[in-house]
């Protein structure tokens, strides 16, 4: 069963992300390591002993249906209000709403550890943490007073309903339509779909911000706005009043996080006879609900990229118990009698090897975007901007790569176990089924690599990127500097992959200027993934020179799964013409 990292999670944190080097110079006020390891060892504990037994159980039965209303599996809800009475939700919520204020770092930390043990879990919170995000910058006084606070502490929890059936990723072709009434509140109407946690029984209310048209809106995205709609009315009291105009209606069925409802909601139908809208307010100015809603999805984008190293670090602890316990066939390393444990084989060490190389780099990844986000909150002026820009180029990255490596490093725990991965008993399948949805939600993976060239790659004028590169170049610098034993071909490796990510960048960084956007975006996901493998084997090097037992790992990395760049440098730039050529096969009449 899964047991929290959190020896290799605070290593991450302090040694590789940047974190030590904030509390040294005091950037986080009086937070101390102290209180940092206080905090990520009582998580783990939680992660372990409370929310990880609870995994298989949320994964076989799964959230039901009836009657509009949501049961989530037996100790699910208990599980919650444990979870919120020892202060999770509010780690890192605002301090006047009852919040800790800690570091992002510090949030997306213990996030890892809630979605290893369960991500059916995991998943629900983040929504919260992100609907606090919104309205603390978004919302009204008066709504902030209303609702922020139990929204931090968790007694309520918040949902984001973008997509309907006929829009998908494509928030322009959104329908839900919103009112205006004489009250200064809206009537809202329309259906969304695959909206996470849009009704169960862990709290007794339920905070929607909805995407919505209001009349003669503009078309397109320009017409969006975004609406606070309550499961129950709140009186100015604070207390519940009548159930409100909106409901579940269907729950997906879906290949994983079976425990985590994926509801269809209806707004505005009549529900139980009530007068038909759904009342709603404004957040934000009208028109401009996709910028109040993009604060959220990018806290939420972090949040989903932490799924997918939490998946990875879940899957590999299982198959390397595994390795070690299944015996099978003989292993010149293998000194003892009769079979082999097959942990002892080349192929299965491979896999293994890469397994946790993978996972490390997307946490160094996704922890250095956290850091970035917490850089630019307490700094002003140039250096605020310098590091907005670091999140922003970061996020892509961590969303999209390390929901990939979650699946691939899933995908070969499965191998390890081999044909017993395959069946349910074992739980490894369930982390694969689990993991899949990840470069799904909350933009594709796609639309993350779209992203990432078209929109991150021109941050400050084109130079921010190179700047970053010129960092990971010196962090490679001091292996070769170094007299640390045991780097082999380390240094080479990522010289070689810098350069590579180097003439790849500036490739699409003239694509874009010459209006050449098609051939540009056939680089673009291939691309994701070059700097994804460039930045992750610096950061295993930085890491590695402070801890010289991480160097073994680091020099796998280098030496069996870097090389990868240069031909993602060749897919990048040369490939596609022979994408468009061959694409216009695949369009029907």
């Amino acid at each position: 069963m899964y047991r929290a990292p959190v020896e290799d999670i605070a290593f991450t944190l302090k040694h590789v992300a940047g974190m030590k080097s904030a509390l040294d110079a005091g950037r986080f006020g009086d937070l101390g390591e102290d209180l940092v390891d206080a905090v990520l060892g009582e998580a783990g504990r939680f992660a372990t002993e409370e929310v990880a037994p609870l995994y298989t159980i949320g994964d076989r039965q799964g959230a039901v249906l009836k009657d509009a209303a949501v049961t989530t599996p037996p100790g699910w809800k208990q599980l919650y209000r444990r979870w919120i009475d020892g202060g999770w939700n509010a780690l890192s919520g605002p301090e006047a709403y009852g919040g800790q204020a800690l570091p992002t770092m510090l949030g997306v930390a213990a996030l890892e550890m809630w979605n290893s043990a369960a991500m059916a879990f995991g998943i629900g919170p983040t929504l919260t943490m992100g609907a606090v995000e919104a309205l603390d910058k978004h919302a009204s006084e008066d709504l902030k007073v209303k609702y922020l606070e139990k929204l931090v502490s968790g007694e309520w929890m918040g949902t984001m309903n973008l997509t309907e059936p006929q829009a998908g990723s494509d928030l322009a072709a959104l329908r839900a339509r919103a009112e205006p009434a004489d009250d200064g509140s809206y009537r809202i109407f329309g259906q969304k779909i695959f909206i996470t946690y849009g009704e169960h029984d862990f709290t007794d209310n339920i905070i929607h911000l909805v995407l919505a048209r209001l009349p003669d809106a503009p078309a397109g995205t320009r017409g969006i706005s975004l609406f606070l709609v309550p499961k129950f009315l709140v009186g100015d009291d604070g207390a519940l009043g009548v159930r409100n105009d909106v409901f579940c209606s269907g729950l997906e069925h879906k290949l994983g996080i079976h425990a985590s409802p994926t509801c269809t909601m209806i707004y505005g139908d009549g529900f139980q006879g009530a007068k038909p809208g759904a009342v709603g307010w404004l957040i934000g100015e009208e028109n401009k609900g996709l910028a109040c809603m993009f604060t959220m999805m990018n806290n939420a984008r972090l949040c989903v990229g932490m799924q997918g190293v939490a998946v990875a670090e879940a899957a590999t602890q299982k198959a390397i118990a595994y390795a070690n316990e299944r015996r099978q066939g003989k292993a010149a390393s293998y000194t003892g009698t009769g079979m082999a444990p097959v942990v002892h084989h080349p192929d299965v060490q491979r896999n293994l090897l890469t397994m946790k190389a993978l996972t490390q780099t997307a946490r160094a990844i996704s922890y250095s975007c956290a850091h970035a986000i917490d850089m630019a909150r307490v700094s002003a002026g140039d250096e605020a901007a310098h590091w907005r820009d670091r999140a922003n180029l970061l996020t892509p990255l961590a969303k999209a790569f390390s929901t990939d490596i979650g699946v691939e490093v899933a995908s070969l725990g499965l191998q390890v176990h081999g044909g017993m991965g395959f069946i349910e008993e074992t739980g490894a399948a369930a982390f694969y089924r689990d993991a899949r949805i990840a470069p799904i939600y909350e933009g594709t993976n796609g639309i993350q690599a779209i992203d990432l060239v078209m929109r991150k790659l021109p941050l400050g004028g084109g130079d921010h990127v190179h700047g970053y590169i010129a960092e990971l170049a010196d962090m490679a610098g001091a292996v070769r500097t170094s007299n640390v034993q045991g780097f082999g071909r380390t240094a080479d490796a990522l010289d070689a992959a810098l350069g590579d990510l180097g003439e790849a960048t500036r490739f699409l960084q003239k694509l874009a200027a010459e209006g050449r956007s098609d051939e540009a975006l056939a680089g673009a996901t291939p691309y994701l993934r070059l700097i994804s493998l460039a930045a992750g084997g610096a950061y295993l090097a930085r890491g590695a020179l402070v801890d010289q037992g991480r160097v073994p790992l680091c020099r796998f990395f280098a030496e069996n799964l870097l090389g990868e760049v240069s031909a993602l440098r060749a897919r990048v730039i040369g490939g596609a013409e022979s994408l468009a050529a061959a694409g216009t096969t695949l369009v029907s009449a």
